[in-house]
């Protein structure tokens, strides 16, 4: 088993539970780890044989681009959906954060991380 990573994906998105933040929105970031067997492809060189990570990224997106309140509901759709789309997929882990979140304290961030298997 081996792991293809997306680390620290920059999205514009518009979660939150203040009404401010689905009005104007702000910058998340995400991190993605998806446990396949990549073996077929370590010998063929051909991106049919794995989990192609611009596929992965297109499926982070689609998730990010409906507006939710809480970050557990986003980071629970990526997982399933990636889940769902990519029957190779064993386990999926994500970490979702809000990048200098409302909340009045200066922090680097605050979010999620979840990990589901099949």
């Amino acid at each position: 088993m081996s792991v293809i990573v997306l680390d620290d994906v920059r999205l514009y998105a518009y979660h939150g539970v203040m009404e401010q933040e689905g009005r104007v929105g702000g910058w998340f970031s995400v991190s993605l780890r998806v446990h396949c067997d990549i073996s077929k492809a370590m010998e063929t060189d051909c991106v049919a044989d794995t989990v192609s990570y611009a596929d992965l990224l297109e499926t982070v997106k689609r998730e990010m681009d409906i507006p939710s309140k809480l970050l557990e509901h986003v980071a629970g759709r990526i997982c399933k959906s990636v889940m769902k789309n990519f029957p190779q997929v064993k386990k999926t882990e994500l970490r979702l954060m809000k990048l200098n979140p409302p909340m009045g304290a200066d922090c680097a961030g605050a979010g999620v991380e979840m990990s589901i298997e099949s």
